[in-house]
């Protein structure tokens, strides 16, 4: 029997193409989208620099280098246009299996990105740290930008020397100076990225400023209240995972979440005495958490000892990282 044989009911059907995806509420008809990595080395200002564009926190700040772990993101609107922007960890020269872990994410976020922002801290100049990126990044084959960052720091005719130094160095398509901090030159960097955007439906609904769960944005509060208050006294391989998150009835929440230490004296450091310490971290904390989730929170924190943890690979799953073997 021929195909032109076969009873009606039983002819093959033609695949139809799939439906395109409608555009989310609120994508204008002229929408671009897409990610932009910021890189940089550990306390260059990424993570300010991402809080400011977006207008507010999404990813925790703090003076202890390498704060900034898993590709935390924040989403602008500027325009017609949505950027994902993509705050990398701190690139720098990884020691154990967790810097490595940390290095190969931020690699990985550049080179999935439409553009790749570097980030220099314009007082610290072009030192061993900074040179090793401009080494790597003619691997990435994405449109780049420099941006200088606390700009208010040092005398102009020293940042102009340095922004031609750097652009030597790299073929940067244009060069930003701004001050993360305080918040200048950020517009016209936000324009530049969104002019920058390909066509395209927006990816995330026109009020959200960050895909991270709330759960994860809550351990990294906690995680920056620790280091703000043990700057000196806590190594960063520490670590904060958020248990419970239990709405109840009367629209308050209930967290738990769980310190994790690699040695019996680190627990003690952040108890404090008579537990004064994670008291203060405990409140500091809930506020801040109690604002981004809009809601009242009952903040507990446990502390655990977990020798080792930064070798298991549950942990790096808890912080969206990949577990790098050997």
């Amino acid at each position: 029997m021929t195909e032109q044989d076969l009873p009606e009911d039983d002819a093959p059907a033609l695949a139809s193409p799939a439906p395109a995806p409608s555009p989310l509420p609120g994508t204008p008809t002229d929408a671009r989208a897409g990610f932009v990595a910021l890189i940089g080395v550990p306390n260059a200002g990424k993570s300010t620099l991402l809080n400011s564009l977006v207008g507010t926190k999404v990813s925790i700040v703090s003076r202890k280098v390498q704060t900034t772990r898993a590709l935390v993101r924040g989403i602008v609107i500027e325009g017609a246009a949505q950027i994902v922007l993509v705050d990398t960890p701190g690139i720098f020269a990884p020691k154990r299996r967790l810097d490595r872990a940390m290095v190969h994410s931020a690699w990985s976020g550049a080179a999935d990105a439409d553009a790749v922002c570097l980030l220099v801290d314009a007082r610290k100049g072009v030192d061993e740290e900074v040179q090793a990126i401009l080494s790597r990044l003619g691997e990435v084959r994405r449109e780049k930008l420099l941006i200088l960052n606390k700009i208010d720091l040092i005398p102009r005719e020293k940042l102009l020397a340095l922004a031609a130094q750097l652009n030597e160095a790299a073929p940067f398509a244009e060069t930003f100076m701004i001050s993360a901090l305080k918040g200048d030159g950020i517009g016209d960097l936000r324009r530049a990225l969104a002019a920058r955007m390909p066509a395209g439906h927006w990816l995330y609904p026109e009020d959200q400023v960050s895909d991270a769960p709330l759960r994860m944005l809550a351990a990294e509060i906690t995680r920056e209240k620790i280091y703000d208050r043990l700057h000196e006294e806590l190594p960063y391989r520490s670590t904060v995972e958020t248990d419970q998150w239990l709405v109840k009835a009367d629209g308050s929440v209930r967290i738990e979440q769980t310190i994790f230490v690699e040695r019996e004296s680190q627990r003690a450091i952040v108890l404090g005495r008579n537990g004064q310490t994670i008291r203060s971290i405990g409140q500091a904390a809930r506020l801040e958490i109690a604002e981004a989730a809009e809601a009242t929170v009952h903040l507990f924190l446990h502390v655990k000892v977990r020798e080792n943890w930064a070798d298991d690979p549950a942990r790096y799953r808890e912080m969206g990282l990949e577990f790098p073997r050997g």
